[in-house]
């Protein structure tokens, strides 16, 4: 494996290296001062979607996309200024939109497994085989530790080391032992994600009908999409044209009508952009809190994307007319 030997950089030299790409680096002062204020590898991963690319013949006879080091004509400092801009209140309103799913969430789980048991989430009957099932260490023989057994230490760590003053009630005056509908609040967005897809499917398909979804598979999906997306915009990652990892499952149209347009088309960009999670937290959201102006904050925004030339919401994967929706009313 080669060893790294690209030099240091002062903030002249990386102004110039852009400029010889082909990159409109403007007043080099403001250029500087971005620079400074979000570093270069930041800044030009907001610039990649403007490289030149090519096709080029591989060994195999199949022709393969580079992407070279130039840039295409037009592309400026200030385009990628802008699109860090956008980005930044792209993230901002996706942690607000998953805070309102993640404490509805919290309350759903809490009262549907709580009206079970007090400690529903310590019985393996109420989750799949492939959750509580226990294989043996092929060495020892020793008995391992099924995912609920893992979940179940994790979400315990977390109450350990939680300094709110009702799991200090608990602690002094039950042993620690919390029920679910306590125990939810202190659960982050990956613990709750992680004990819904455990759960059997009665259960689990209880709490998806409680939001107008039809199946434990479409929602366990949402989830899993939802806590990626926050994840990125939590770490303060670049969000607008990610490639969502878990992309949400679409729900067998005419199931979700304000959902069917997301199966119109089925390019890359479309299924994997992430107006997919944003068309899935806006219909979330208005079953949660019809009169919340999440939705209508999310459309002024992408009616204000710095499109150009050379980039336009398709690298969100933002459908045609998409403002004409009803998910968008």
């Amino acid at each position: 494996m080669a060893e790294y030997q690209k030099p240091w950089l002062p903030i002249l030299e990386q102004i110039e290296r852009l400029a010889e790409r082909g990159v409109d680096v403007g007043d080099r002062d403001v250029t500087a001062s971005i620079l400074n204020a979000v570093g270069y590898y930041r800044l030009t991963g907001y610039l990649y979607p403007f490289r030149v690319s090519e096709w080029v013949a591989g060994p195999d006879g199949h022709d393969a996309l580079v992407i070279l080091d130039s840039y295409q004509a037009g592309t400026s400092i200030a385009a990628a200024a802008a699109l860090i801009d956008f980005d930044r209140q792209l993230r901002m309103l996706v942690l607000d939109g998953t805070e309102r799913i993640e404490v509805s969430l919290r309350t759903s789980v809490g009262h549907i497994l709580g009206e079970v048991s007090a400690y529903a989430h310590e019985d393996p009957a109420n989750f799949g085989p492939s959750f509580t099932a226990q294989d043996t260490d092929p060495q020892t023989g020793d008995r391992l530790p099924s995912k609920l057994d893992h979940w179940i230490e994790r979400v315990e760590q977390r109450q350990n080391s939680s300094d709110e003053a009702f799991v200090k009630h608990f602690r002094e005056r039950y042993d620690g032992r919390m029920p679910i509908w306590a125990l939810t609040e202190i659960m982050e967005f990956g613990h709750l994600a992680r004990l819904y897809s455990g759960l059997n499917n009665p259960l689990a398909t209880r709490i998806a009908q409680w939001y107008g979804v039809p199946s434990k598979r479409v929602m366990s999906s949402w989830i899993a999409s939802l806590n990626y997306v926050r994840n990125v915009a939590a770490h303060h990652a670049r969000l607008f044209n990610r490639k969502l990892v878990t992309a949400p499952k679409r729900s067998p149209r005419g199931g979700i009508p304000l959902l069917d347009h997301l199966s119109e088309h089925d390019s890359a960009k479309a299924r994997f952009g992430v107006y997919n999670a944003l068309a899935v937290m806006a219909y979330l959201i208005g079953v949660i809190d019809p009169d919340c102006d999440w939705r209508g904050r999310v459309a002024e925004l992408i009616l204000d994307f710095p499109s150009s030339g050379l980039l336009s919401t398709e690298a969100m994967g933002v459908p045609a007319d998409w403002n004409k929706l009803d998910l968008w009313q």
